[in-house]
């Protein structure tokens, strides 16, 4: 990574690079949550079946270049480029920490 990301931040982009449901659903508190493309997926159930739902649909390859932090929000702006429509584009990950795992995450254009 060319950023130095917070630990839950990395080891969330280091899971969504082994393509793994599981893996990413495992960097989440239990009731987390990811808002992506217009809807909220709550809990680590909702968050694997989402992860698994995009892994089968696309490829893609995720590189976070930019960080800031505010009002207990960071913002990680990464490279994202596959097999998706609109392929290559930046991507806004707005995520919510606690402690070491991700309370959230909303993902925007």
């Amino acid at each position: 990574m060319t950023v130095k990301l917070p630990k839950g931040i990395e080891a969330y982009f280091e899971a969504d690079r082994t393509g793994s449901a599981e893996a990413i659903a495992a960097t989440f508190t239990e009731d987390g949550v990811v808002k992506d493309k217009g809807k909220t997926h709550k809990g680590r159930k909702a968050i694997h079946d989402w992860m698994a739902d995009e892994a089968q649909q696309y490829s893609y390859t995720v590189e976070p270049f930019l960080i800031t932090t505010e009002n207990g929000k960071t913002q990680v702006t990464a490279h994202t480029a596959g097999d998706f429509p609109g392929s290559p584009i930046d991507l806004r990950f707005i995520f919510v920490l606690s402690g070491d795992k991700v309370a959230e995450v909303e993902i925007t254009i």
